[in-house]
């Protein structure tokens, strides 16, 4: 029951157990490759793997142990480690204090700057961190190289400089500088100097030991990542199953990556994140249990359900062998929002419409079992009549993507500022993740387009009084915050705010420094849909049906305030196929498009900025 200072005064030895959530990634991802008969020995990795360097030094890093923040990423990119070393002095090194020594360790590295020891003898101990005082081992060897110190007496000196306690550092002193005259001959104040530069650098100073552990654990999920990515990611999402904000950035960094994720689904995924081959390759599948409040023994036992008895045929044939316990309202309206039925019934509104019906039958065939009825009247004679689910309108691209945010925790599929991706292309708006790849000059500012929804807002005062708001925005890339200082946009943006209001915004980036992310600040903003008013847009498609042309009379909505143009090729099977400008007073955007390409006929639907005139033929 004593606590570590008691421990340590008894003259007994304190242990730190640290339990680390990436050994069990770690250990899950080599599971995951045994499935695809692939066996890995963490332990065997070579240190000089050159597509792990490549990874670190590109900053792609989301997800490798203690490598994966912004600045870390930034750090990595500057610097561009080359071995194993550098990974150890870059985990200790960044951290308040040190890391004002990063850009010094990175020119030193890259030869841009020569490399400067505190004194010739102590070369051999700094080379490694390029002249720069950066582990406590560090320490304690200067002290023994240049002052004589015992190492037990080093660590004494060690822990004095981190107490600062003043008498204690006085008596060090004095003996370091009485030790350096006698061992190396170092003169008075030359000892003074390099005890003030020691002292300095062990305030901060790391433990190798610990760093090079951590260390370790980041180049094998490096590697992992550079090497088997899909299982890197499952493995990874696994361990952050209900912590949606992770999930999220994890899908972001995945579809970046050009990796597939394949959507929950009912007859395929597993209750964890899982690894399948499909046609076009390999997939990362999404999880049952990764879906808010269905729970992960419930789908466990869907899934058992399944690996026993085979794949679901329809929603009749699974509500009627969901095990009991497994499938309530909550859980069928997660399942089905998240689109995990689909594969059975396409139209996601329509099985929470029937959703009564289909709990009854659950229960119905609980009630069967319970009773033995099934065993009594086997055969032909239990057939049930097939269910028939009432019709209804399935939901709009917009009420889809809302469903799925709050069923996932995130929009999975698309985000609701995609639909507006053509009319904010033609301002030239760009996704936070580009410009924030891209970086802004370090103190500098940097003027730049976005297209985002404000999702939250907080009014507050400047130290005069006047009103501005912080905001919360969102793109399909990922989330980021905001200040505004217009007061002709406060009272609008808590309104836009309220509505989920998706804006072209102009902003200002400010990079404090490099270390830092850059600051956004909103000078302009107006909703995408005002901005599509004025937009000219163009929907371009191709038509090999007479027929579907009055389809498409019916679906185009038209405006006398809108400029969007859409242009029809006819498939006509000639040298010359006709085009048809069937109007220019169109309002255009995603939504349009999507109907007008679940079209039989049409094919090739684009939307975009308007191209200039074009070549037309009338034809009767």
């Amino acid at each position: 029951q004593f606590d570590m200072k008691y421990v340590e005064d008894t003259g007994l030895i304190k242990f730190d157990f640290l339990g680390l959530k990436t050994l069990s990634v770690l250990k899950k991802a080599v599971e995951l490759l045994k499935r695809r008969g692939i066996t890995i020995d963490l332990g065997t990795l070579p240190w000089d793997d050159e597509d792990v360097y490549r990874l670190l030094q590109s900053g792609d890093t989301v997800g490798v142990f203690q490598l994966e923040s912004e600045g870390m990423r930034r750090t990595l990119a500057a610097v561009k480690p080359t071995n194993f070393g550098d990974i150890i002095a870059l985990v200790s090194l960044y951290r308040p204090g040190p890391m004002d020594n990063i850009p010094l360790f990175g020119r030193r590295k890259n030869g841009l700057e020569s490399i400067e020891y505190p004194h010739d003898k102590l070369a051999g101990i700094l080379s490694e961190t390029y002249g720069i005082f950066v582990y406590q081992e560090q320490v304690m060897q200067a002290a023994q190289i240049l002052a004589g110190y015992s190492l037990g007496d080093a660590d004494l000196l060690r822990r004095a400089m981190g107490k600062k306690v003043q008498a204690e550092m006085d008596a060090q002193r004095s003996r370091f500088v009485d030790g350096c005259k006698a061992v190396s001959e170092i003169d008075a104040k030359k000892a003074n100097e390099l005890f003030d530069l020691i002292d300095k650098f062990a305030g901060y100073g790391f433990n190798k030991s610990h760093a090079a552990a951590y260390a370790l654990l980041a180049y094998q999920t490096a590697w992992f990542k550079a090497h088997y990515p899909h299982e890197f990611y499952a493995a990874s999402m696994c361990f952050d199953m209900h912590q949606s904000e992770k999930l999220a950035v994890f899908v972001d960094d995945m579809r970046r990556n050009g990796l597939t994720l394949a959507g929950p689904d009912i007859n395929f995924s597993e209750a964890e994140f899982s690894v399948e081959q499909t046609d076009e390759g390999l997939a990362v599948r999404y999880a049952l249990a990764g879906i808010r409040n269905v729970g992960e023994k419930a789908m466990d036992a869907i899934v058992a359900e399944r690996e026993a008895k085979g794949k679901f045929t329809s929603l009749e044939d699974l509500f009627r062998r969901v095990p009991y316990g497994s499938m309530n309202r909550r859980q069928l309206e997660g399942l089905a929002g998240s689109g995990a039925f689909d594969g059975l019934e396409a139209n996601r509104a329509k099985v929470l419409a029937n959703a009564d019906m289909l709990l009854a039958i659950a229960d119905e065939a609980e009630r069967s079992r319970n009773s033995g009825q099934a065993a009594l009247f086997g055969g032909e004679d239990n057939a049930h009549q097939a269910v028939r689910l009432a019709e209804v309108e399935a939901w709009p691209r917009s009420e889809m993507m809302a469903k799925e945010r709050e069923n996932f925790g995130f929009y999975f599929a698309a985000h609701p500022v995609e639909q507006w991706r053509a009319v904010a292309s033609t301002q030239g708006a760009r996704t936070y993740a580009s410009l924030m790849q891209s970086g802004v000059p370090g103190g500098g500012r940097l003027p730049a387009v976005m297209s985002a929804m404000v999702e939250g807002v907080q009014k507050r005062k400047t130290r005069k009084g006047k009103d501005f708001v912080l905001a919360d925005f969102s793109d399909s890339s990922g989330q980021f915050s905001a200040s505004c200082f217009e007061e002709s946009l406060v009272e609008p943006m808590l309104g836009w705010a309220r509505d989920g209001t998706c804006l072209l915004l102009q902003v200002d980036l400010d990079a404090p420094s490099p270390d830092e992310p850059p600051r956004v600040t909103v000078r302009g903003a107006r909703p995408l849909s005002e901005v599509r008013e004025a937009a000219r847009m163009e929907l371009r498609l191709e038509v090999d049906r007479v027929e579907a042309i009055g389809e498409l009379a019916l679906l185009l909505p038209r405006s006398d305030k809108a400029t969007g143009e859409v242009l029809a090729r006819l498939r006509t099977g000639g040298a010359q196929e006709p085009l048809l400008r069937l109007g220019t007073d169109f309002q255009l955007d995603s939504d349009v498009a999507d109907r007008i390409a679940a079209i039989a006929g049409v094919h090739h639907v684009s939307l975009g900025a308007r191209r200039g005139a074009a070549t037309l033929r009338l034809v009767a």
